[in-house]
């Protein structure tokens, strides 16, 4: 990528969003830090979602079209056993675990036979996808779903200069999507499992001939992406609630994120994540009719100056 395109990229980034906040502090200075706020506790949950997908597609370049069907399904088994128990620790670790072993059957009992066919991965997924929702929706019906915020969160933190009140859960979604982001970057370049995955995308052949079980590495990969996906949509079942069609948006949402923030680049899924979260929340702030479009005109551009999103390398 030259200087001129990188240059050209970051004016088409950074200067409109230079200008909202100007003449938003200036207009409403709440009301921007309240609207920026949102924004980026969106980009934590569409993070936490895409971090997992990164670790799927992105970086074990296997397309599973069925990663937002886990994301309802961790929800749903969240909500259950929150429903039940009482215990949100306890619906978080749930709703994990039932994505994770979903995902891990997908993995070896399905993708682990089209390793490096992906119109077969995309199309078998899809079906998966479609069969999961109807089965959820069979289950749980079309009613909406949503779950309480653990007592210690709930209610507004008070007192914030400027915002004065902000919801306690909604903010603590900053701090799950940073410890998770850190984790994730830890996990694949300061450890020996994170060494043996990027190893194993690179060369596969080399990796099993050095003694190391490929299949079971990207297994227990596969297992963390799907989980992922599942403890989102825990966190959605309280912020955004649980409804048939989240599983496509949340879907949609990860695609984005990943094209745009780089395939298998952690940092790349949290600035797609930021840069998607901010233009929904602004967009719908400031001009409701056209926040779609924001979105996608962020696609675009990214796409003409860095086909490889913005933290890409080449292949």
């Amino acid at each position: 990528m030259s200087h001129r395109a990188r240059l050209a990229l970051w004016l088409l980034l950074g200067g409109p969003i230079a200008i909202l906040s100007i003449w938003g502090l200036v207009d409403n200075a709440r009301l921007y830090l309240i609207t920026l706020l949102n924004g980026l506790t969106l980009a934590s949950l569409y993070f936490i979602v895409a971090s997992g997908f990164t670790l799927v597609f992105g970086l074990m370049r296997n397309v599973n079209l069925a990663h937002g069907s886990l994301y309802l399904l961790g929800g749903y088994v969240a909500f259950i056993v929150a429903e039940r128990t009482g215990w949100w620790v306890l619906a978080v670790a749930a709703g994990f675990l039932a994505a994770a072993i979903a995902g891990l059957l997908i993995q070896v009992l399905i993708l682990r036979h089209m390793q490096g066919e992906e119109l077969r991965q995309t199309m078998v997924t899809i079906g998966l996808s479609i069969v999961i929702a109807d089965l959820l929706l069979w289950v749980f019906t079309g009613q909406v779903h949503q779950m309480e915020a653990p007592e210690w969160l709930q209610g507004p933190i008070r007192d914030i200069p400027v915002i004065r009140a902000f919801s306690a859960y909604r903010l603590s979604l900053l701090g799950f999507g940073i410890a998770i982001g850190l984790g994730l970057w830890l996990l694949l370049n300061r450890t020996r499992v994170g060494m043996m995955i990027r190893a194993g995308v690179d060369d596969r052949a080399m990796l099993s001939a050095a003694g190391v079980n490929v299949n079971l590495v990207f297994a227990i990969t596969f297992m963390l992406g799907a989980g992922l996906a599942g403890f989102g949509g825990v966190i959605g079942a309280v912020e955004l609630s649980m409804v048939p069609g989240e599983d496509t948006r949340l879907l949609l949402a990860s695609l984005i994120v990943v094209i745009v923030g780089g395939m298998g680049s952690i940092v790349g899924a949290a600035i797609g994540a930021a840069l998607l979260g901010l233009a929904e929340t602004f967009g719908l702030t400031y001009a409701p009719t056209y926040s779609v479009v924001f979105t996608f005109l962020i696609l675009i551009g990214v796409l003409a100056f860095r086909p490889r999103g913005i933290m890409g390398k080449a292949v």
